[in-house]
């Protein structure tokens, strides 16, 4: 029993008890009446304050509502995601709205909502459909690529392997848990690197090129970021090397022993001339990392 059915009980009570002596009779009176009046006047600041904070909590879920409607049509889906799931998740956090309004503006919240999402995964459901498809184009196209030679010439065979990247290039992103048909893809082609009469570096680089488009025609940004900061810090490392060996040889132009010296210092020439070798690789690598940030 609530606390209003209480002081109602009791008024009948007081009510059905009948008569009292006179002379307490209005003093009686009075208290009771004294006591009901509280009571009311706590009832009613009580009702106030709730009506106060239902009506605090109706301005913010209006106000998630126009937010709601103002995001339903948007088609940058990877931004407008995280804030629709927000907007959802403040809704579950306010509390209760006054009743004439609770079903209508959960209704309008609600139709935004499933509007946006409903869209969401009618575009998935399209993006996948377009994955499978080049994940099938990708394996029928390995296949052919298997058996594929080289003929010997070295211009011809270069234009052919270029040929082969871009076509796979053309064919799209294939669906996440499938990606592993880019990496037999990449082991084909090492294997072509291989049997090209490329030098090192070009071989090299070639693939680097390859992998980095790679990750950028998938946003991969985070892995792409990794890249440049491990080459950044590679060049600082070979940098480091080259000023000690260098030091090195102004060690050895001190030594009494001449033929020892010139065989020694012959030795760590040809280290930092290997290292500045490698220094220009990778900082040819970090350029084309750069030029595709400023693309």
């Amino acid at each position: 029993m609530g606390q209003i059915e209480k002081v109602e009980a009791l008024r009948t009570a007081f009510f059905s008890a009948g008569k009292v002596p006179s002379e307490v009779n209005e003093e009686t009176w009075a208290a009771f009446k004294t006591a009901v009046r509280n009571f009311n006047s706590f009832k009613n600041s009580f009702y106030k304050d709730i009506k106060k904070d239902q009506n605090n909590n109706l301005s913010k879920k209006m106000a998630l509502v126009a937010k709601a409607k103002e995001l339903q049509e948007s088609t940058d889906f990877a931004a407008t995601t995280p804030i629709m799931k927000k907007i959802q998740e403040e809704w579950k956090q306010i509390g209760h709205v006054p009743r004439k309004y609770s079903d209508k503006i959960w209704a309008e919240f609600k139709e935004a909502c499933n509007h946006y999402f409903d869209q969401l995964k009618e575009q998935k459901n399209e993006e996948n459909s377009e994955e499978i498809e080049s994940f099938d184009k990708k394996k029928a196209y390995l296949e052919t690529l298997r058996t594929f030679q080289l003929v010997g010439d070295h211009k011809t065979d270069l234009d052919a392997i270029k040929l082969h990247i871009e076509t796979w290039k053309n064919f799209g992103r294939v669906p996440f848990a499938r990606r592993h048909i880019e990496g037999k893809f990449n082991k084909v082609l090492d294997a072509l690197f291989e049997k090209l009469s490329l030098s090192k570096k070009d071989s090299e680089m070639m693939r680097f090129a390859n992998r980095i488009d790679h990750l950028s025609d998938n946003n991969d940004t985070r892995k792409l970021e990794n890249e440049k900061i491990f080459l950044m810090r590679k060049i600082d490392e070979i940098k480091n090397e080259i000023f000690q060996l260098e030091n090195n040889i102004q060690f050895f132009a001190n030594t009494r022993n001449a033929k020892k010296e010139n065989s020694i210092v012959l030795e760590v020439r040809k280290n930092i001339e290997k290292h500045r070798d490698e220094m220009d690789v990778l900082k040819d690598k970090l350029k084309q990392i750069r030029n595709l940030n400023q693309e």
